[in-house]
């Protein structure tokens, strides 16, 4: 989704007006105490339930009342922001109190009010339009302590509001975890709305849909670039698969590879400088590097058997890949400096789509009982899990950039 996240680094789904991008949250959390200047959630600790946090709707500050809509539907997406995180449970605005005044501090809120309905955290926002302009505030208080955690003022255009929330979202995850959040990073994917399958990109969250390739034939396997600013992929637009690479600010594209045969499966290095992918001008179909101008750097394998979707370890000292040497296709990883390779699947008759993750785990798609299933193993084909189990097929994982959810398509 095989898929390709971009953040702070897109999902491939079958039919564009059915995407199902669904996120699996693999870390739960563990609130150890709340003080001033701590880190509220540990991200690596065991299973404890949810921050549940209100958010009622924010107000309008300013005298311009020309966007009422505005104080439910940005709410909404910071709302949706903190319940896809895993982090927090935003609570049912039903059970929520009329407040008085428009002020946003700890002195005119009474927290025992938001205690009694369950909250352990309260969002409070405004806002401000002033022509196409939009200011927001947002205060995060701690409701069992009555204290301000956060403060945080963002402005922008009005139509990007979403933009906007999205950016207070990863702040607020920020502060709670320590680590930075998913909202502001971006999915690429195949979609088929004009009969023909382009790329398309869009925010985490669905939203902002937009085609970057309008090639009228079958564009496949989108792949970006370690710093977002390129997506690699393939395209028929000129007979059989090529390479191509998209500049993402300029919307230029360049072949990278056209050789006969295939040129299939790009993966990035870690440094964004070159890119695996197989390649079949000799005859078999093997993995090999390219630079960016397409130059071959090296042929990583060679095997009599079909050798397909790299990728790279985090620190781009190995490749996990696909092979169907031992009779069905398994998953082996290669040492790249000793070339020793070594199976990492025994489980099941197929195995396939390997997608590495910035914490050093594997995502594939095994097939069981002619169902498809995302699993994640060690990188020594160790602590398999399976995530997904009797819920349809379930295809092309990909990991976000922090490596601790994974969107897949379904």
């Amino acid at each position: 989704m095989a898929s390709r996240w971009v953040g702070l680094t897109g999902i491939k789904a079958a039919h564009f007006s059915f995407i199902r991008v669904w996120m699996l949250f693999l870390i739960f959390f563990l609130f150890p105490g709340v003080a001033s200047g701590r880190i509220y959630i540990d991200v690596n600790a065991p299973s404890i339930p949810k921050f549940n946090i209100a958010i009622p709707d924010f107000k309008d500050l300013g005298s311009d009342k020309g966007h009422a809509e505005l104080s439910t539907e940005m709410p909404a997406v910071i709302s949706n922001d903190l319940d896809l995180s895993g982090y927090f449970n935003p609570m049912d605005k039903g059970a929520f109190f009329e407040e008085k005044g428009v002020a946003l501090t700890s002195g005119s809120i009474n927290f025992k009010d938001w205690s009694v309905i369950g909250a352990e955290l309260l969002l409070k926002g405004g806002y401000t339009c002033i022509g196409s302009r939009l200011e927001v505030e947002i205060r995060l208080f701690d409701v069992f302590w009555g204290r301000q955690i956060l403060g945080k003022r963002a402005l922008g255009d009005i139509s990007r509001y979403r933009h906007l929330m999205h950016r207070l979202s990863n702040e607020i995850i920020l502060k709670l975890t320590g680590h930075n959040g998913i909202s502001l990073t971006r999915l690429a994917f195949v979609g088929n709305a004009t009969g023909n399958r382009e790329i398309y990109v869009c925010d985490y969250d669905g939203y902002n849909v937009r085609p970057i390739t309008r090639d009228k034939t079958i564009a496949l396997l989108p792949r970006w670039s370690p710093d977002g600013k390129d997506i690699a992929y393939n395209s028929y637009k000129h007979g059989g698969p090529m390479l191509y690479l998209k500049n993402m600010a300029s919307g230029a594209v360049r072949r990278l590879s056209g050789r006969s045969g295939l040129n299939i499966g790009a993966s990035w290095a870690p440094d964004g400088k070159e890119i695996a992918l197989t390649m079949s001008h000799e005859g078999n179909p093997d993995i090999f590097t390219i630079n960016l101008e397409g130059k071959i750097l090296q042929q990583l394998i060679k095997h009599w058997g079909i050798d397909v979707s790299p990728a790279f370890s985090p620190d781009g000292d190995k490749i996990a890949f696909v092979s169907n040497r031992s009779g069905s296709p398994q998953i082996y990883v290669l040492d790249i400096k000793s070339g020793r390779e070594e199976r990492l699947t025994y489980e099941g008759p197929y195995n396939t789509s390997p997608s590495w993750s910035s914490l050093d785990r594997i995502a594939f798609v095994s097939m069981e009982g002619g169902k498809f299933n995302i699993c994640t193993m060690d990188a020594s084909g160790g602590r398999l899990r399976k995530l997904t189990d009797n819920a349809g097929n379930n295809e092309d994982p990909c990991w976000s950039p922090d490596g601790r959810y994974i969107a897949f398509s379904s």
